[in-house]
């Protein structure tokens, strides 16, 4: 499907990590592109931003009309809202499940042919994680009300701005010993976010690809493996020390009681479950991408930053 000027696709978290690459390889695919967050005045730092076929709108998704008014004669919608930390009303239940869908509901009502609902590997619906059960429930949620949604699977993802591989370099600098999360075996399949982003896109350009896509890079680590691999790649050679998962959730319980927690339950938790691609799913390779590895973002990343 080649995408024309009336195909306006709606991005719900379009100024996100994840949401704000899915807005710029939407327009690179040709399609018009509805940015919908609650704060549209306070900037978006995209190329093009004067583009006439890129709109940002406010929008509440927790507000039934708000939402609505977003979807107006969309053609697609891409729900990219995610919550990693819980405050106040702002819960895990509240944006993974209830506002899901909601979002599917108004899709569907507004006669919308495309869904695409963003969530997670693992995502499980009978998970003692209240964050990993959300993620479940949600994606259940979408499907009842909206039967043809794409559901969108990523490992956790990485780029020059995330909160993930960014961390894990500048403590592998700082520390005189770096504290695993366990004995480091936790399994993981690091995307990167571009990657995920241009697989929204070309699912988009697709006339029909309901289902489930897990994405995952091109290599399988395990915590430990990973560590050495982003300290290998900055010169680094760190003392790494497993640490009891105990310990991790008595110091998440003690961090969340801070204004701006730096280390979560939700965190630690995930930290226990592997978050791997199933090669029974498809995935990357179903879309003509070759992911990009940890090790090739990394080099990048650090020829960057000496030009």
């Amino acid at each position: 499907m080649v995408a024309t000027d009336t195909q306006t696709i709606t991005v719900f978290g379009g100024t996100g990590f994840v949401g704000r690459r899915i807005v710029e390889y939407l327009r690179s695919h040709g399609f018009p592109v509805r940015i919908a967050s609650r704060h549209p005045d306070q900037g978006y730092a995209l190329p093009g931003a004067d583009d006439p076929q890129l709109q940002s709108v406010e929008a509440n998704i927790h507000d039934e009309r708000s939402v609505a008014d977003a979807l107006a004669d969309a053609y697609g919608v891409v729900n990219a809202v995610s919550l990693y930390v819980e405050r106040g009303p702002e819960t895990f239940h509240s944006i993974h499940v209830e506002a899901a869908r909601r979002v599917a509901v108004q899709a569907h009502r507004a006669g919308v042919k495309r869904l695409v609902h963003l969530s997670g590997i693992g995502a499980d619906a009978a998970s003692p994680s209240r964050y990993i059960r959300a993620r479940g429930e949600g994606e259940l949620a979408v499907r009842d009300a909206f039967a043809a949604a794409t559901i969108i699977r990523p490992a956790v993802m990485f780029g020059p701005d995330d909160a993930f591989l960014v961390v894990i370099l500048k403590l592998l600098g700082q520390l005189p010993v770096y504290p695993m999360f366990g004995r480091g075996a936790t399994r993981l399949q690091p995307a990167y976010v571009e990657d995920v982003a241009d697989a929204i896109g070309r699912i988009m350009q697709r006339d029909e690809t309901p289902g489930i896509f897990e994405l995952g890079g091109p290599h399988v680590y395990s915590y430990e493996e990973l560590l050495r691999a982003v300290a290998h790649q900055a010169g680094l050679t760190p003392r790494l020390i497993p640490v009891p998962f105990a310990a991790w959730h008595a110091l998440a319980w003690a961090s969340e009681m801070l204004g701006s927690p730096f280390l979560t339950r939700n965190q630690v938790e995930l930290m226990q479950v592997d978050t791997v691609a199933s090669p029974d799913m498809p995935g990357f390779a179903e879309l003509g991408i070759s992911p990009h590895s940890v090790e090739a973002i990394l080099q990048k990343m650090g020829s960057n930053s000496q030009g």
